[in-house]
């Protein structure tokens, strides 16, 4: 079976889009022949999809992204095919469909999916396919370090790794990882978060129309990651108490954050609109939003409530990864990374911000502001307390009254 017939028999793309896939794959070869530097297949697309961005569609990036991320699957099952025992119930397919359960049985993220799968793919063309049967620790081991050594990889990225290998282990083949002592770890260097200045915060929301802005002031308004606010719902909003109910997030935890009083009414006309995109869906016999977990199951129509409608819902109708089905997607990542970086440099902010600085400017600015440092575990959603401390290092009033000694001078 070649790549296009397993587009078609196996991943059901649409006849019509197969040659759009089979045009990014050509281009994905292409893009790594340039870039020999490239070596992990994680790294080639990454770059390959931020290159992309520069100069295409957002739905065509999203597209792109997934061409390759199927032609890399192809092509390691391939190998695997040749290597493993076909008779077996634990060959390398039968691990990647376990992981899919088990994933989905835990409620992760599809993107948590893909990318645990993604290691396990690469964990297992390390292992030359050995029978997953036989994987011991110190396979495990030897992986990270290779990683560290000769992929030279970030600390955040041989641990994302590790956490894949350790689910793997846990809930797929029912083994047990400890001590791991042996492993060579990646450096971790202590870099302190970046952190605007509320001036600076002001400059970039100011820089920043219509819904992006909404979510970008959201976003620093209450502490949030960026993928907590974009699958936000409308029921998640409390505007009589204040708060934004953020479920499930990092680490499955529901909690509690604030909205702001400024964003109270600007929110409220923002849902009077989307409300009409939420009764065209209806009137069209649209799929309903994707729940989480089981409730899918459990209440098949909740997803056409308003209350469970996205709060920033994408503009277009687009197919669930995991089901297949055509409905309506909350936005995408990108559209907000581009429209903060344009008002970041509209706004001639020199420092390396990201949206994601917005929420380690909140968290600065609140322990500024006298909070104490429970209090704001509480509003990130830190499971640690420990990964809270790090904003005392920012935080201005952390700074002791010390004055420079160059300022002595002329005080």
């Amino acid at each position: 079976m070649d790549f296009r017939e397993f587009l078609l028999k196996k991943q059901h793309v649409p006849e019509k889009n197969v040659p759009y896939y089979l045009r990014w794959v050509a281009q994905y070869h292409t893009f790594c022949r340039k870039n020999p530097e490239l070596g992990t297949p994680s790294e080639s697309v990454t770059s390959f999809v931020t290159w992309l961005a520069k100069q295409h569609e957002e739905w065509q990036v999203l597209q792109a992204r997934e061409a390759v991320r199927l032609y890399l699957y192809f092509t390691d099952g391939a190998q695997h095919k040749v290597t493993s025992v076909p008779d077996d119930d634990h060959d390398w397919k039968t691990i990647d469909d376990e992981m899919s359960s088990a994933l989905r049985l835990r409620h992760r993220s599809y993107r948590t999916e893909q990318t645990y799968k993604a290691w396990v793919h690469r964990f297992g063309s390390f292992l030359g396919h050995k029978h997953p049967g036989s994987i011991e620790q110190s396979d495990v081991e030897r992986f990270l370090s290779y990683l560290a050594v000769e992929g030279k990889v970030s600390a955040s990225t041989q641990n994302q790794a590790f956490s894949a290998l350790l689910f793997l282990f846990r809930h797929v083949l029912d083994k047990s990882l400890s001590g791991m002592e042996a492993t060579v770890r990646s450096n971790r260097p202590k870099r302190l978060p970046v952190v605007l200045s509320r001036g600076e915060v002001r400059c970039i929301l100011d820089a920043m129309q219509g819904i992006t802005g909404l979510m970008a002031s959201l976003i620093y308004g209450g502490g949030l990651r960026i993928e907590e606010c974009l699958t936000l719902r409308v029921k998640d909003i409390d505007f009589e108490r204040g708060f934004l109910t953020i479920r499930s997030g990092k680490g499955g935890k529901d909690r509690q954050t604030l909205l702001p009083k400024n964003l109270m009414e600007p929110l409220r006309q923002h849902l009077s609109r989307i409300r009409e995109i939420h009764e065209e869906d209806r009137k069209n016999g649209i799929e309903g939003v994707a729940m989480p977990g089981a409730l899918e199951y459990k209440y098949p129509n909740a997803g056409k409530e308003w209350g469970w409608f996205w709060v920033f819902p994408s503009g277009n109708l687009s197919a669930d990864p995991v089901s297949k089905i055509i409905r309506r997607h909350h936005m995408f990542p990108t559209t907000l990374q581009k429209a903060f970086k344009r008002a970041a440099l509209k706004a001639d902010i020199a420092k390396q911000a990201s949206v994601h600085t917005l929420r380690h400017s909140f968290a600065a600015h609140v322990l500024e502001a006298g909070y104490d440092i429970r209090t704001l575990q509480e509003l990130l959603g830190h499971a640690n307390l420990q990964t809270t401390m790090i904003y005392t290092h920012v935080a201005v009033k952390n700074k002791l009254g010390v004055v420079s000694p160059l300022d002595m001078e002329t005080a």
